[in-house]
């Protein structure tokens, strides 16, 4: 297919080289224009300076961007380039909201819009490992799975319009506690005098063990926190989940309490740490 990604980040430019390697034919879009020349350049593909020109000829458009703003923008200005029939694909992490919102606009154009949110962090964008959330009418869902399965590990429709954005909600809640319980263990372990490696080994073949003690329970030792997934985007996902639980009713008192954490680890110089940069804050506390 002649597709058009928009959104060459960490996340995005090797999801469309993705699409690249499958057969699709590729154009290239990013408001800063020179990663759209990077990816271009590495994948034999085309970059535009515009989203319009960019479409061109296009049968769908991927996107990964940042904000609830910036889909907003992004879409509103491809609808207008799109041929009735055309496909929206969303893979930023967003307000259910605003999925809903768009799926209505797109509709007035003949143009299928899903929210399809996705889980898996860089290493699973570079490895085509996602995990994809989507909401959306069940009509296309066939063509959303074939076009993004030269990326995905997995991917499970969850109802209309936003309800893909709400199991990215749930996805998020779920990381948030998880990583907060590792960072805790491994500041008790260190505060204790026990040898973090050894405690590793004697519990994370058990009930305790998880991705996130698996994959970060020794960087965070080393007080290491590149890898990945940024506080400042996990607090914009968690104030979208926030958001979202005061509308339906959902009691989530640790995932506001971890928010809060990652709003120090941000006073503390963090904004582009990962997640696990939890750690860093308890071991902050402790070395006052």
């Amino acid at each position: 297919m002649r597709l058009c990604f928009a959104g060459l980040g960490i996340m995005g430019a090797p999801m469309a080289g993705h699409l690249v390697k499958a057969g699709h034919k590729v154009n290239g879009f990013n408001r800063t224009h020179q990663k759209a020349l990077d990816w271009a350049k590495e994948y034999g593909m085309h970059a535009e300076a515009t989203l319009g020109t960019a479409l061109l000829g296009a049968e769908a458009l991927i996107m990964c961007v940042g904000r609830d703003e910036d889909v907003r923008q992004t879409v509103l200005n491809a609808i207008s380039h799109m041929k009735p029939g055309s496909l929206i694909i969303d893979h930023t992490t967003t307000s259910a909201k605003l999925s809903r919102e768009l799926v209505a606009v797109c509709a007035e154009k003949h143009i299928t819009f899903y929210d399809a949110p996705v889980s898996g962090g860089q290493a699973g964008a570079v490895t085509g490992q996602l995990s994809v959330m989507v909401g959306g009418d069940e009509a296309r869902y066939a063509e959303v799975v074939e076009l993004t399965k030269a990326y995905t590990k997995s991917i499970t429709r969850l109802g209309e319009a936003g309800a893909g954005q709400m199991a990215k909600m749930a996805n998020q809640i779920a990381i948030a506690g998880a990583v907060q319980g590792v960072a805790e263990a491994l500041h008790f372990t260190k505060c204790a005098g026990l040898d973090p490696d050894l405690v590793f080994n004697a519990i994370s073949a058990g009930a305790a063990g998880s991705w996130q003690m698996s994959n970060r329970w020794a960087t965070m030792a080393k007080d290491e926190y590149d890898f990945g997934f940024a506080v400042d985007w996990m607090r914009k996902d968690l104030g979208i989940a926030l958001d979202e639980a005061r509308a339906n009713g959902a009691h989530l008192s640790v995932a506001a309490l971890v928010d809060q954490f990652y709003s120090e680890v941000q006073a503390m110089g963090g904004q582009r740490w990962d997640t696990s940069s939890l750690h860093a804050r308890l071991e902050a506390r402790r070395a006052k």
